[in-house]
């Protein structure tokens, strides 16, 4: 048997509570960060490879800084093309 669209998100959500029931987001945030952070040493190392440490660490941190940036300036955008259609859509807030 086939599950609509609607049927589908009600599973998905009721087994992402049940994750979250029995496991500490707070450690699972952590791991997250940690194998991202490792992803912009992994790409700073094949794309450079030869440089020192201290340097392969500064450009990993500049790259995960930018994507962090990159993701709230997205987030933003949407929060206010939200509130922009949430409140009768165009206003000119000119004057």
């Amino acid at each position: 048997m086939s599950l609509t669209p609607e049927q589908r998100t009600l599973r998905a959500k009721a087994n992402a509570h049940k994750r979250w029931a029995s496991e500490d987001p707070k450690a699972n945030a952590i791991r997250g960060q940690r194998g991202l952070r490792a992803k912009f040493e992994r790409e700073a190392r094949e794309k450079w490879p030869g440089l020192p440490e201290d340097v392969i660490q500064r450009r990993a941190d500049h790259a995960y800084k930018s994507h962090m940036l990159t993701l709230a300036l997205k987030s933003s955008k949407a929060r206010a093309r939200k509130a922009a259609e949430s409140s009768g859509g165009d206003r000119d807030d000119s004057s």
